[in-house]
């Protein structure tokens, strides 16, 4: 993770219990904005463009092993 993240994250364990718990609330409530997006039509649509663009040739597979292996390697 980032510096800023490992300083945001010590500085909220310095909190309260309930200033820990609002937080997480108010961090929790700004992600819901995607349920008002309807995330789900987008993430569809998402799904068929990328299976047609590999249909078609413009990009390629990879092996799912691979996949969560360079994901993991991003978060070190």
């Amino acid at each position: 993770m980032s510096t800023k993240f490992d300083d945001l994250e010590k500085l909220a364990l310095e909190l309260s219990t309930e200033e820990r718990a609002l937080l997480a609330e108010h961090l929790i409530a700004s992600l819901d904005t995607l349920q008002d997006a309807n995330f789900e039509d987008i993430w569809a649509r998402e799904a068929e463009d990328r299976y047609q663009a590999y249909k078609s040739g413009l990009i390629k597979s990879r092996d799912a092993t691979d996949v969560m292996q360079s994901a993991r390697d991003r978060l070190k």
